[in-house]
């Protein structure tokens, strides 16, 4: 015969088991759910179907690895059909606005891509646009801007007043370029008009390319002037003129998607993803909580 206490010895591994499988069966649905979370119809992503993907571009432009990175997963994702890139920005810095345009081709020359134009996508968001295959914008949209500025702020008087003397100590004569409490040499002058020029020239040469207009048409256009959608469009700077909803369904023409296109955006980080990171660190960190190991439930 056994006593209650040792009746209760023998199940408790058994009870520990029970346990620790249903704690992994909440930890894999909390998971599903934190991946999901962010795509419109996010969990049906998982079984399959035909999308378009929206990628918002907005503010300043001023890294680009949230966006290439969002980018090159939809290229990646057989489901996606096309990709519509949406741009809610002024511009920003040269070589993250080229980044993601270069990454917004890769996707194009696999599915198409079309760039949809909100409130503004000038200078810098107007060369992320012309990477997609079409351009949809608002009759009021503010675009153009097609230009490359560098902009000093010069404190040399303000210095002198307070009689404030400043000494500089550099290994080249262009080390302290565009330095605020001096002005700038000719030599430096030129030289920082020289860059402008090669990046404008760029900036020009893209457009002309993609747009498929004269490259005088475009010089002309290109003097740092905003248009509107409308003029832009007369322009050709852009396709057509409308809101996200008809670039979404232009986009899921273009990849051949019967009937009105499901829409899926990036998935944003929840609480948890906050609090735990990704899938991997989210089970260290729950194992640490119980202090057990994930390869341990497997071995009872």
């Amino acid at each position: 015969m056994f006593d209650r206490t040792e009746i209760t010895m023998r199940r408790r591994p058994l009870l520990v088991g029970c346990s620790l499988f249903a704690v992994v069966l909440v930890v894999f649905g909390i998971l599903f759910l934190v991946v999901a979370r962010g795509k419109k119809g996010g969990a049906a992503h998982f079984m399959g179907g035909k999308y378009v993907a929206v990628v918002p571009v907005e503010g300043i432009i001023t890294g680009s690895r949230e966006v290439v990175e969002q980018l090159d997963d939809f290229r990646k994702d057989e489901d996606v059909r096309a990709v519509v890139v949406r741009i809610d920005s002024p511009g920003g810095a040269v070589g993250p606005s080229q980044e993601i345009y270069q990454a917004v081709r890769r996707v194009d020359s696999e599915k198409p891509v079309v760039s949809s134009m909100g409130a503004v996508a000038a200078s810098g968001g107007y060369y992320v646009a012309i990477g997609g295959r079409k351009i949809v914008a608002n009759p009021g949209t503010l675009t153009g801007s097609i230009g490359v500025i560098i902009e000093f702020t010069n404190v040399e008087g303000v210095l002198e007043w307070a009689k404030i003397r400043q000494e500089v100590i550099k290994s080249g004569k262009f080390k302290d370029i565009g330095s605020p409490f001096r002005q700038l040499t000719d030599e430096e002058r030129n030289l920082i008009q020289g860059l402008i020029d090669d990046v404008y020239g760029q900036f020009v040469q893209t457009v002309t390319e993609r747009r498929k207009l004269d490259k005088n048409k475009v010089e002309k256009l290109a003097n740092g002037m905003i248009y509107s959608g409308q003029q832009a469009r007369e322009s050709g700077l852009v396709d057509e003129l409308g809101d996200l909803h008809k670039a979404v369904e232009m986009a899921g023409k273009l990849g051949k998607i019967s009937g009105e296109p499901e829409v899926i955006y990036p998935p944003k980080p929840g609480k948890l993803r906050d609090l735990f990171g990704d899938a991997s660190a989210f089970i260290n960190k729950l194992s640490g909580f119980s202090n057990i190991r994930i390869m341990y439930l497997w071995r009872m």
